[in-house]
């Protein structure tokens, strides 16, 4: 076929061309007619016709490829000339498809720019059909004719020049916007791939290609956030983990969607970014996610993922720390140079040794960047960080990674003679040794290894080195001094020299075997030893050596544990076990180890005293473990609360305290990631039984689903991850909630609520059923039919009913009442104590008040102090729990307060405890001492002790205690406390009795994890309750507050100018701040990039509730906006004012770290405090600036770019909004983000009628459009819709568009990037309805085949002066094929 076909066109078209012997000799004498041409045209192409209706379709390509090939195999530029004006016929009649043929012409292997007529014919060929072509294939032919052009050299002769300018003219018409024959974005893509950013293009294409890519700049500035290099994240375990943050771990740069020429900065790598990140305590997770790191991938050797980027940030710090320790005085006073540097030891490890950082490559790295440098004085502090690494892995892997080393030792130590030793009585004499430590385990590698790498001691070391092995020859080793931790640091690689000083810290926590001590209730002994080791003695061992102690520690916990030894552990132990979970550099063997092999080894071996204790552990001593741990750890406590073993007093109510400890202290940015984890199988973080702990994990879901605004813009939980979770809770424990309590939830939330309602029992029915079972128990008469009969599965839980039925007649409780009690067990009583709250508020809602009611709580007192039949604690949590509306739930509150008050004993309890302790447990080594009397003083019973002492005959009991070490009432009460006021704060009528409280238990806040952000999140969560209560706000802060005082730097919270105007309760005067006040309050967060000293005191994070200063200046700084007693939308609006009035205080330089600053705090403020932006926005879009219909003074683009107008002193107002609304909307949560579709279609659409308003709107939203797309697509499309519609609005009110050309970019970046075809069918009605310059710009989007006449005929003018008749039928959806540049008034 193939070759019949060649022969075919051969004889078709050679026909044509073969010309006479006289035309060939007298070449160029012989005209043609007009006439004949014409003639010879016809009949080639009427032959060619006939032969093509006869080929197959898959060999057409072939077909035109030959022709292709047939004339530019002839040498005649005029038959070429003719062929070519055949070809045009051809397509002109629709013979051809001009595709196929354009293509064919320039992947044509004989195309090139030497044969310059060929060159110049065949581009003019080309300029003439390309017309025909679908937009797809002009954008495929662009990109061949640009590579042809990169065909031709740099140095031409000029002479040819003229000859190769029609290929620049193809590339000036398919760039021509008004032709319009493809999109102009999918050009510039095409060119950007070539020609990428800063590459020049063809000498050839003259400017034609830099001003096409120029005219893509505004479209760029639409699709950037103003000033996104000086925002920055607060540094919160969970809160910045979002998309806005994301780098790419080669380069650093931003991820930029689209080819488009942004802004240089935004090119840049941003070092600033992630060195900021870097800096900050607790960042790892955060730098991991930044750049995309995964930890998992640490097994598998072939995906070492090293992260050059990171390890040279990480250099840098270090130098950063070298230079502040030169300007240092002292260094062990906690001081911010000693917090880097332990905090850069940390972050070192980890990296090097998850392999995102080479350790070899970081020291030759510092090498270099130190050299000349002179900075000597933390040369120590260096060489302690190095150390801490190289002990560790040294044994692992090969000693040439450890050697250049000795190069920076050789730089920073230039002595040439001895270190004098230094005082080892002081913890800096750690780093002071720690290059002859390096050395020491060098040496030992090499002797191992059977090196010849051997380093002899350096001389300037030699006093250190003798010092060491003297002390290793003295036996006896104090723990007064560093000596050991010193051995310890030096020898940890060298097992010999290790097991001394590691067996003297062992020994001195263990305890020796011989002297006991008790331990709180009865029966309850422990190993005698209760000083724990000292931080400072711990900070001074390296990471190797803390490792072996806990790995030592963890060991001889799980080996006690299967041995079933009686004896508890000693409390230095547990306390020393719980300093050591502190470091997060030893996180695998530490808390990892802790929940994943500690736990389940001591629940395999049904250890409950060890179990209880790591539980106390758990909610006493821990700081900062990870919400992964924390949720795991939660899912084990409901797997342990089905054990049998675990139905007893005691450990029954550790686990449950542990598990609402748990559940209540979740951040409300790590609920959401934490539970989608569980969504397959909700069951294992819910409790199957308690009906208690689901709804606090109720209460949890609508506090961070407030918080964080998840369900903004939303009305119903459907689809989302809450859904499962919230019908579990419901199939195990069913329950309603009060309405004051519902009005709070978010509305979805609500919703559930009413529809899964769940009917109550009816008071009259409890209080028969109660009369019933009172009346069986007085009738009954065998002691064991009545035990049975009322500890039974499955019978009524009234027995506390009952209980208090007797009491309140008889005044005592006899024998089988105790009895029965016991059987019933701990799990089961919690039934009990639940209907007998209920109860409870019956009897007292009906008590005739006075002396019966003062009869009533001394029963009630009685059953929990003298009887110790149910906990404090536990009770209040019922009461609090239930769900009594109206008048029954003031009288259940009445209760508590009661409760709480009425008796000295609670009162006491706490006073005693607050005034004898104090928090910092990290820092004291006689708490146990401390604990011991305050349990003597007020012992628990936990085991009905006082009900079987007050039976007659009285029960000898001596029930066998667990092990407390931490724990006591009024600990256990500080969780049920944050619900309790939760409650108040919900209930109106009750505000005075919560002042009460506040007044009389408040100082128990000193002992709260987590006060600041509890305070937060109240305020937060009850803005809309809180409004108007001003006082009680002003009460609920200075309780809290106060209660720290004494444990805290001054400074540490509240701003002195609120400290002194806004805690005074004066009633008529309220103290409404001014805008100084509001700048310093911003002013205290806008150095956290970098400024040192901070505003706030320094502290050691490790121990705090927050993880870095950032976050904790952040925290603060709402908590004291929501409190002023100012409403939040003017809060909000003088927040805005920092920055968008000319103030004083606010210097111009640093203008969008104060905008970053403002973001993040009204980001983290609730609705209406944040909401206010909108009405600027509003405001400034209704602004004469933007609604005239005269031109600017300048270009919208340039006024709208806020940095380099800001630069040249020209910025407007509305530049400044636009600025100040990306950095708010950049660190605002999706959730805060969803309203804006409903602000663009409900508020700004009526507004917008202008150009500048509509291009205003696309620079607000623009750089947006990437998160919507990976966090809320449906967002992302109901904004792509509302850009049309504006789009509409404003082309019928403008007689004239200027800026048509960024406005259609924009569109077809929107459509290219994120929304693809999903918004065609709405859009396509209004762009139909555009006006016709308009609408051929954007038919590409609709895929319109027919145009209006109107614009066809302006066509059909257009196309007067081209030669050929126009009558291509184009094979695409296109309007008008011809070379068409349609003269409508464009603006350009």
């Amino acid at each position: 076929m193939a070759i019949s076909m060649e022969s075919q066109l051969q004889t078709i078209f050679e026909d044509v061309v073969k010309t006479e012997v006289i035309e060939e000799a007298f070449a160029g004498m012989f005209m043609e007619t007009a006439e004949s041409e014409r003639m010879k045209l016809i009949s080639c192409l009427g032959a060619f016709k006939q032969y093509w209706s006869t080929l197959p379709q898959d060999s057409h390509e072939q077909c035109v490829k030959w022709i292709v090939r047939f004339i530019h195999g002839q040498h005649s530029p005029k038959r070429i000339s003719f062929l070519y004006d055949c070809l045009a016929m051809a397509v002109e009649t629709s013979l051809l498809p001009p595709r196929m043929v354009c293509q064919a012409l320039i992947n044509s292997e004989s195309l090139e720019w030497e044969r310059t007529q060929l060159w110049a014919l065949t581009f003019r060929l080309f300029r003439k059909i390309i017309g025909g072509v679908d937009y797809k294939g002009v954008r495929d032919l662009l990109k061949s004719v640009l590579d042809k052009i990169q065909t031709i050299p740099n140095v031409v002769s000029s002479a040819v020049v003229q000859q190769l300018l029609p290929a620049r003219e193809v590339v000036e018409y398919i760039l021509d916007r008004n032709a319009c024959l493809l999109p102009a974005y999918l050009a510039v893509t095409e060119i950007r791939k070539l020609y990428p950013e800063g590459a020049l293009s063809h000498w050839l294409l003259g400017s034609l290609i830099s001003d096409f890519v120029d005219s893509f700049r505004p479209t760029a500035r639409i699709n950037s956030i103003c000033g996104r290099c000086s925002l920055l994240p607060v540094v919160n375990n969970s809160g910045a983990i979002c998309n806005s943050w994301k780098l790419d771990p080669t380069t650093l740069r931003f991820p930029l969607k689209g080819m488009l020429p942004y802004d240089k900065d935004l090119f840049e790598p941003q070092t600033g970014l992630l060195r900021y990140v870097l800096e900050q305590p607790y960042s790892r997770d955060m730098v991991c996610n930044m750049l995309g790191l995964n930890k998992q991938t640490l097994n598998i050797a072939q995906h070492k993922q090293r992260c050059p980027v990171l390890e040279e940030q990480l250099v840098d710090l270090v130098v950063y720390a070298m230079e502040r320790s030169e300007s240092e005085e002292q260094f062990d006073d906690g001081g911010t140079s000693q917090l880097l540097w332990q905090h850069l030891s940390s972050q070192l490890i980890f990296f090097v040794l998850f392999q995102f950082a080479s350790f070899p490559h970081m020291v030759l790295s510092l090498h270099q960047k130190l050299a000349g440098r002179d900075l000597i004085k933390g040369r120590d502090h260096l060489m302690w960080v190095l150390l801490q690494f190289i002990s560790g892995s040294i044994q692992k892997n090969a000693l040439g990674d450890f050697l250049p080393v000795m190069k920076l030792f050789d730089l920073l130590y230039p002595e040439k003679e001895c270190i004098p030793v230094p005082d080892i009585n002081k913890p800096q004499s750690t780093h002071a040794f720690a290059m002859t430590c390096i050395w020491i385990h060098l040496n030992r590698k090499a002797q191992n290894d059977n090196s010849k790498l051997q380093i002899p001691i350096p001389h300037s070391l030699r006093l250190h080195h003798e010092f060491l092995q003297q002390s290793l020859r003295n036996k006896s080793l104090p723990m007064t001094d560093y000596k050991i931790a010193l051995l310890c640091n030096a020898y940890s690689t060298n097992s010999e020299c290790f097991t001394l000083p590691m067996g003297v810290l062992v020994e001195t926590i263990y305890g020796n075997g011989s002297v006991r001590i008790p331990l709180p209730g009865t029966n309850c002994m422990a190993q005698g030893s209760v000083t724990p080791l000292p931080m400072n003695l711990l900070d001074s061992l390296t990471v190797h050596a803390k490792m072996s102690l806990i790995h030592s520690i963890a060991t001889r916990v799980i080996k006690l544990a299967a041995a079933k030894s009686s004896m508890a552990l000693a409390p230095a132990l547990v306390e020393t076990y719980s300093r050591l979970l502190v470091y997060m550099e030893i996180e695998s063997l530490g808390i990892k180890g802790f929940i994943s092999q500690l736990l389940p080894n001591v629940f395999k071996s049904h250890a409950w005293g060890i179990l209880h204790t790591l539980l106390e552990m758990f909610s006493y001593r821990m700081h900062h473990i990870q919400p992964h741990y924390r949720v795991q750890l939660l899912s084990h406590l409901h797997s342990l609360a089905a054990v049998p073993q675990t139905n007893q007093n005691q450990l029954h109510l550790c686990v449950e305290s542990t598990a609402l400890r748990l559940i209540t202290a979740l951040g409300s940015s790590e609920v959401q990631p934490q539970f989608t984890r569980f969504l397959s199988d909700p069951k294992t973080v819910l409790s199957a039984e308690s009906e208690e702990l689901n709804r606090a994990l109720i209460l949890t879901l609508a506090r961070a689903t407030h918080v964080t605004d998840f369900f903004t813009g939303s009305d119903s939980i459907q689809g989302t991850w809450c859904k499962d979770i919230l019908q579990t809770i419901m199939n195990f424990t069913p329950h309603n909630w009060a309405s004051h309590t519902l009005s709070c939830f978010p509305a979805p939330l609500q919703a559930f609520f009413k529809q899964n309602n769940v009917p109550q029992e009816s008071r009259f029915n409890l209080k028969k059923n109660v009369e019933e079972e009172y009346r069986k128990w007085k009738s009954m008469t065998n002691e064991n039919d009545i035990i049975t009969h009322f500890s039974m599965q499955g019978s009524p839980p009234l027995f506390l009913c009952l209980l208090w039925k007797m009491l309140l007649e008889t005044d005592h409780i006899n024998q089988i009442g105790f009895r029965v009690l016991e059987r019933i067990g701990a799990r089961a009583l919690v039934a009990h104590v639940r209907t007998f709250a209920d109860f409870l508020v019956y009897e007292f809602s009906t008590s005739a008040g006075g002396q019966q009611l003062n009869k009533c709580i001394e029963i009630l007192n009685d059953m929990v102090w003298k009887y110790n039949i149910v906990t404090l604690d536990r009770l209040i949590l019922c009461l609090a729990m239930r769900s009594h509306e109206g008048n029954e739930a003031q009288v259940c509150y009445f209760i508590i307060q009661l409760l709480l008050l009425k008796p000295n004993d609670f009162r006491n309890r706490v006073s005693d405890f607050v005034k004898e302790n104090a928090p910092e447990h990290w820092l004291q080594s006689d708490w146990h001492t401390k604990h011991m009397s305050y349990h003597k003083k007020y012992p628990e019973k936990l085991y009905f002790e006082g009900l079987a002492e007050q039976v007659s005959p009285p029960m000898p009991l001596q029930p066998h205690y667990l092990p407390i070490y931490f724990g006591n009432v009024c600990l256990r009460f500080l969780p049920v406390f944050d619900i309790v006021i939760h409650r108040f704060l919900e209930l109106l009528p009750v505000s005075k009795s919560l002042e009460t409280l506040l007044d009389h238990l408040g100082g128990l806040y000193k002992f709260h994890d987590r006060p600041v952000t509890y305070l937060y999140n109240t305020l937060h969560y009850y803005e809309r309750h809180l409004r108007d209560r001003t006082n009680l706000k002003r009460k609920l802060v200075h309780a809290i507050m106060s209660s720290l005082k004494d444990n805290r730097t001054p400074g540490w919270c509240l701003s002195d100018t609120y400290l002194k105007f806004g805690m005074n309760p004066r009633e008529d005067n309220v103290w409404i701040p001014d805008d100084t006040y509001y700048c310093k309050l911003i002013g205290r967060l806008s150095p956290m990039a970098g400024k040192s000293p901070g505003p706030f005191p320094n502290c050691d994070w490790r121990f705090n509730e927050f993880p870095n200063p950032a976050a904790h200046a952040l925290h603060v700084t709402c908590v004291e906006l929501m409190a002023l007693a100012v409403p939040g939308k003017d809060v909000g609006n003088a927040l805005l004012n920092v920055v968008l009035k000319s103030q004083p205080l606010v210097p111009r330089e640093n203008i969008t770290a104060w905008m970053n600053a403002i973001g993040l705090v009204i980001t983290a403020l609730p609705e209406p405090y944040w909401i206010v932006l909108h009405d600027r926005i509003v405001s400034v879009i209704s602004s004469p600036a933007l609604t005239s219909e005269t031109d600017w003074v300048g270009y919208p683009f340039q006024l709208l770019d806020f940095t380099a107008c800001h630069q040249s002193y020209s910025e407007m107002y509305c530049s400044y909004v636009l600025a100040l609304a990306h950095a708010v909307w950049h660190h605002s949560s999706i959730g805060q983000l969803s309203l804006i579709p409903k602000f663009l279609s409900e508020v700004l659409k009526p507004v917008v009628k202008t150009e500048f308003q509509l291009l205003y709107v696309y620079h607000l939203v623009g750089p947006f459009l990437q998160r919507f797309q990976q966090e809320r697509t449906r967002c992302m499309l109901e904004i792509g819709v509302a850009f049309y519609e504006m789009l509409q609005s404003v082309d019928q009110h403008c007689k004239h568009l200027s800026y048509m050309d960024p406005i259609c970019d924009f569109l077809y970046h929107i459509k290219y990037m994120f929304t693809g075809d999903s918004v065609k069918d709405q859009v396509e009605k209004i762009i139909c309805n555009l006006r016709p310059a308009m609408k051929l710009r954007l038919r590409f989007i609709t895929h319109i085949t027919k145009m209006e006449p109107t614009s066809s005929a302006a066509a059909a003018s257009a196309n007067a002066n081209t030669a050929q008749p126009n009558t291509v039928s184009s094979p695409a959806p296109q309007s008008n094929p011809g070379p068409s540049s349609v003269p409508l008034s464009v603006a350009q």
